[in-house]
């Protein structure tokens, strides 16, 4: 049985991965004889290592800590569960073997009235912590083209 509060109603995490809003079902597909973005990131616990330290500097950046709605959330939302769900989320959106159950993108921040400043700022921290991370440019490339196609399900308007 899953808890409201495990859900992912944080934003951002849009995160991640990111990665989120594509559809739940569908996860990156390889061509044939490529490895997929999964394996060339080098599985589960990779990417839930940049997960964790995405969601750590999310939750004390200044920029989404003032919009209120986000910080209300967060004081609701289990850091560690987030950190479970988007891991699981970012495994299957880049063709890896987990399942992602959680609420779409567009039902997890429809009440957060996330911005365009905001929606940059976490964009700007990921891309940070990928470079932390040493991830390549090619799979930077194609984590962050993963998180732009969840922007108009997480954005509410602009500024």
């Amino acid at each position: 049985m899953s808890s409201p509060a495990l859900r992912p109603t944080l934003t951002i995490a849009a995160a991640m991965l990111a990665l989120t809003a594509l559809p739940a079902a569908a996860p990156a597909q390889a061509p044939p004889g490529q490895k997929s973005l999964y394996d060339r990131l080098g599985g589960v616990y990779p990417i839930a290592a940049v997960v964790d330290e995405f969601i750590n500097r999310l939750l004390v950046n200044d920029v989404l800590n003032a919009n209120p709605a986000i910080a209300a959330a967060r004081a609701r939302v289990p850091a560690a569960g987030l950190k479970f769900q988007v891991s699981t989320l970012v495994c299957q959106a880049t063709g890896g073997p987990c399942t992602y159950t959680g609420r779409t993108m567009k039902q997890s921040h429809a009440h957060l009235n996330i911005s365009d400043r905001e929606w940059r700022e976490m964009v700007r921290v990921f891309q940070e912590v990928l470079g932390h991370f040493k991830v390549p440019a090619a799979e930077q490339q194609e984590l962050v083209a993963i998180v732009e196609s969840t922007k108009a399900d997480i954005v509410a308007h602009g500024s």
